[in-house]
């Protein structure tokens, strides 16, 4: 009798070149963060096709279920991203975008279409497990509240209520074949920032009669490096940084304000909320006492992700029993954010990295650039490590 990794391998090689399908036909149609209307049309008529019964969350998102026919009152979930970035796509591949600058540019494509074949694995064999694997495709990764929040929000993790989450993410800097596993704090928060220093302007020869926002504004952004370097724990990674300023002056002219925006990253709610408040207080004090005013706007983004130890670690034992151990690698701190972060402040999670690229190919870029693509072979591999992961999990 096959094993059940047998099972699994056979069945990923068999959907193959429909997951493959798929993820072209998700690439060709991308639709940005809560647009994913046709994406989910999409995925509710490939889950119509195979009878799996599912609801709406979150207007565009879909949890689905397949029920294992065996006695179990096990719940795992799984997760994917449906939607795409606004980014114009290089031109030239047979498979690229149909929509101007709209592009699958951080593979959420390669998420969706994956879970789609795992959903043909795990419902080929239902007969053979028990428990209930909950689907959920999400909508608005890329963009505040997360979709993820509002899934959550909307009952994604109740009825049933999943005991784990697994999801998976392309990496392109893991090469094709590997995957990567981190237990614990994984990746960073992430927080905007929005400032306007608010002086006096006048002409640039007569300082005297200026409250000058522009030097304002250095102080306070050297001040506030002190969040990283001198406030946090070292302990504690912790990203300040400031990526947009605008002072319409001129040579000859100091402008009445300076804007700005910034990114606040780290892996500890605590001192997460604390630096929050010390560095509004800072910047408004500075300003205030050089004569100026600040008004500071932090908007709260996502929270760090946290890989629960005992989840993660059977998850990459499996993926070792799958893969071979000499193709499952460790992971790094990610100072990136992800609104998967949310499923793993609710419940045990395990989020891990998907290898997509391919040297010899020159599969290399970073995701969210024009020039990202993933080597389509990893598409195998996606959809039968996390059907066997998933079945390990059940007992299988």
């Amino acid at each position: 009798m096959a094993s059940t990794k047998e099972k699994v391998l056979a069945l990923a090689h068999q959907y193959f070149e429909d997951t493959v399908a798929n993820r072209r036909h998700l690439h060709q149609n991308p639709e940005l963060s809560f647009e994913e209307y046709n994406t989910s049309a999409f995925v509710k008529a490939q889950l119509d096709q195979l009878g799996i019964p599912y609801e709406v969350k979150a207007d565009t998102g879909i949890v689905a279920l397949i029920k294992g026919e065996l006695a179990s009152d096990e719940v795992i979930a799984l997760r994917a991203d449906m939607d795409a970035l606004p980014i114009q796509e290089v031109e030239g591949r047979p498979y690229g975008s149909n929509t101007p600058g709209v592009m699958h540019a951080c593979g959420h494509d390669v998420h969706t279409s994956s879970l789609l074949g795992t959903a043909k694995i795990l419902h080929s064999l239902k007969a053979e497990f028990g428990g209930t694997v909950k689907l959920i495709f999400q909508p608005g990764e890329e963009r505040l509240p997360g979709g993820a929040s509002l899934m959550i929000k909307e009952g994604a993790l109740q009825n049933p209520a999943p005991s784990a989450i697994i999801g998976q993410h392309v990496m392109p800097f893991i090469e094709v074949g590997k995957v990567g596993f981190r237990e614990g704090k994984y990746m960073a928060s992430c927080d905007e920032l929005f400032m306007t220093v608010k002086g006096r302007g006048g002409h640039g020869a007569h300082p005297h009669q200026n409250i000058d926002p522009i030097v304002i504004t250095a102080h306070i952004i050297t001040a506030l490096q002190q969040i990283a370097s001198r406030f946090a724990d070292p302990r504690t990674p912790t990203v300040l940084s400031f990526g947009k300023i605008i002072a319409n002056g001129a040579t000859n002219i100091v402008p009445d304000q300076v804007y700005l925006e910034g990114t606040f990253r780290t892996f500890d709610e605590q001192w997460r909320a604390e630096a929050h408040e010390t560095m509004v207080k800072m910047a408004v004090g500075i300003a205030e006492s050089m004569g100026a005013t600040c008004d500071f706007e932090v908007r709260k983004g996502y929270p760090f992700l946290i890989n629960e130890p005992e989840l993660t670690r059977s998850a990459r034992t499996f993926a070792e029993e799958y893969l071979g151990k000499e193709n499952v690698v460790d992971l790094d701190l990610w100072p990136a954010a992800e609104d998967f972060s949310y499923y793993s402040q609710e419940i045990n999670a395990c989020f891990y990295r998907l290898g997509t690229g391919n040297k010899t190919k020159g599969i290399t870029s970073a995701v969210h650039t024009p020039t990202f693509d993933v080597d389509e072979s990893s598409l195998e591999l996606s959809t039968g490590l996390m059907a066997y992961i998933t079945l390990r999990r059940l007992g299988y």
